[in-house]
């Protein structure tokens, strides 16, 4: 859920609604969440804009045959958001992260944003490991 929910916040974001605290009030205001799925939203939602320009890099670093700006919104928001968690959250397993993301991919976007979205983060996934080895 709060993947979810990060996700919505930072589709909006994206969108160009830049009042950050207005777009989270707006998503989580009058809905009965969990304190957890508050603060892991959050969490991932600051993690994600602290860290932007970082991460679209490293997915830019994947793109086979495709450019970055061509991908739809809703594609780009939740690769951002995987992977802010395989490269900054090293309390989630990667692949969890990458599994979640396929998921909200496959409700969210179109017939091959999961297949799309899981080739992607496993590369940023085998990138940031190779890193790690070095």
């Amino acid at each position: 859920m709060a993947r979810e929910l990060a996700m919505k916040i930072l589709y909006r974001y994206s969108e160009g609604d830049t009042d950050l605290p207005v777009v989270v009030s707006s998503i989580l205001e009058g809905k009965k969440y969990s304190t957890k799925d508050r603060a892991f939203c959050q969490a991932l939602v600051d993690a994600t804009l602290n860290n932007l320009p970082e991460i679209d890099r490293e997915i830019v670093k994947v793109l086979e045959n495709w450019s970055f700006i061509r991908i739809p919104i809703i594609d780009k928001t939740i690769l951002r958001l995987g992977t802010c968690e395989v490269l900054f959250l090293e309390e989630i397993p990667p692949q969890v992260s990458i599994n979640e993301a396929i998921e909200i991919g496959k409700k969210y976007g179109d017939k091959d944003s999961g297949r799309f979205i899981n080739g992607v983060l496993d590369a940023v996934k085998r990138n940031n490991e190779s890193r790690d080895n070095k």
